[in-house]
């Protein structure tokens, strides 16, 4: 099967060749039908790779912090090998899946061979999923709708968080794919919204989801239309989806907000507060966790340990479930943000697409209705080892293997297979 890879020290996307994972205990196997390119996140890491070492440096201070306090506890070269290891390492690209399952692993209910799921798997033509991070699609959403399945969640979590009621005013900065999704679920809400950005396209499209807008970057002021929007009372919320270094965002959004009034931050900003800001209001400011209650916690996304519903109401998989319901209800549309469509074999000339095309939104990767599935690739057959020269098959290809047992290899003469 073919994967999408990213080598990080030098920003080179790569269509890889590689075997079919199998299923697992708790896993779904899923044969992907259309995947979608998150052009906020996946820009950012294509843009890193292909930076130089100074540029990804300055753009990850505290990975700098951490380098430092490597160096004076393990020595310069080891630290340097590790780095640069480190960036050696193909990184597998996306997490917004849609496909058929293909088997159904032990522990696994609810599901059957050739339901249609959505899933957090990467751009790949088989992924794996653990239980928890996928979902059934409903008969009335197409794969390629359901493709925003997992990143609408990422604004949906960051609606729960804000916990909007009828009538609201909430500003939404930044109108990327996730902001015009919660400008849509927070109309759903029976909310106002104001939209900012400095997209006109972006503002315009806004304005189609029932939003006002206001543009931003120099061209007006968003905080003194927010004020005017508002009557001059300030606004009840605001959601930052934006990712921008500066500070000045967080600084527009507390000026925005009335008396007690609550900022959440779904995307990515410089946060060097300002207490008074914060102080003179009572505002309350959160940062949000991705899809929502079991992120980054093993026991719920691998072991499949899932939340009471009456104690956690949304967790993430419960979440992709209500995105994909207001997909079959309307009250979510997406097909009016999707800009480009590829063939998943020309994966390069997508990414070549949203990191110079700025006006690029949803780019859909389109899959093979028949792929390889055999858990092993053939490689070539090596020549036949000298005389009393030892063969030795290693897997795995972790730090320590690079780094030590490797090297240790090599000079003992051993043919690495």
């Amino acid at each position: 099967m073919k994967q999408i890879l990213q080598h990080l020290r030098t920003g080179q996307i790569e269509v890889a060749e590689l075997p079919a994972p199998g299923v697992r205990p708790g896993h779904l196997l899923i044969r992907t039908t259309r995947s979608l390119i998150s052009a906020g996140t996946e820009r950012m890491l294509v843009e890193f790779g292909k930076a130089g070492l100074i540029a990804k440096a300055r753009s990850q201070p505290d990975k700098v912090r951490q380098v430092l306090d490597k160096i004076r506890t393990d020595g310069l070269l080891p630290t340097m090998e590790a780095v640069f290891n480190r960036l050696d390492e193909p990184l597998p690209l996306g997490y917004c899946n849609v496909g058929r399952v293909l088997a159904v692993g032990a522990g696994v209910q609810g599901y059957t061979p050739g339901d249609r799921v959505a899933s957090n798997g990467p751009h790949a033509e088989v992924v794996c999923v653990p239980k928890n991070l996928c979902a059934r699609i409903p008969d009335g959403v197409s794969d390629e709708a359901a493709t925003f399945t997992v990143l609408a969640s990422i604004g949906l979590q960051g609606i729960r968080l804000v916990n909007p009621t009828l009538g609201e005013r909430i500003v939404v900065i930044g109108l990327g794919l996730i902001g015009l999704v919660t400008v849509q679920l927070l109309r759903a809400n029976g909310c106002h919204v104001l939209g900012v950005d400095i997209s006109p396209e972006r503002l315009a499209l806004a304005e189609r989801f029932g939003a006002t807008t206001a543009a931003a970057g120099g061209q007006s002021d968003p905080v003194v239309a927010a004020q005017s929007w508002s009557e001059g009372r300030g606004v009840d919320a605001v959601i930052i989806t934006a990712s921008a270094k500066s500070d000045e965002i967080i600084h527009q959004a507390a000026r925005m907000c009335r008396q007690r009034g609550r900022i959440v931050l779904v995307g990515v900003v410089g946060l060097s507060l300002r207490r008074a800001d914060f102080y003179e209001k009572e505002l309350s400011f959160q940062v949000s966790c991705s899809y929502g209650p079991g992120r980054y916690d093993d026991a719920y996304e691998q072991a499949g340990c899932d939340y009471p519903f009456g104690l956690v109401r949304w967790t993430e998989q419960r979440n992709f479930q209500a995105v994909l319901d207001a997909l079959a209800d309307g009250a979510l549309r997406v097909d009016e943000l999707i800009t480009h469509r590829y063939p998943h074999a020309q994966a390069a000339a997508a990414y070549q697409t949203i990191t110079s095309d700025r006006s690029a939104l949803g780019v859909v990767l389109e899959y093979p209705s028949e792929v390889a599935t055999a858990p092993r690739i053939e490689i070539a057959t090596a020549a036949a080892p000298a005389a009393g020269q030892a063969v030795v098959g290693v897997i795995g290809a972790g730090n320590f293997s690079k780094m030590t047992l490797m090297p240790h290899l090599a000079r003992s003469n051993a043919r690495i297979a």
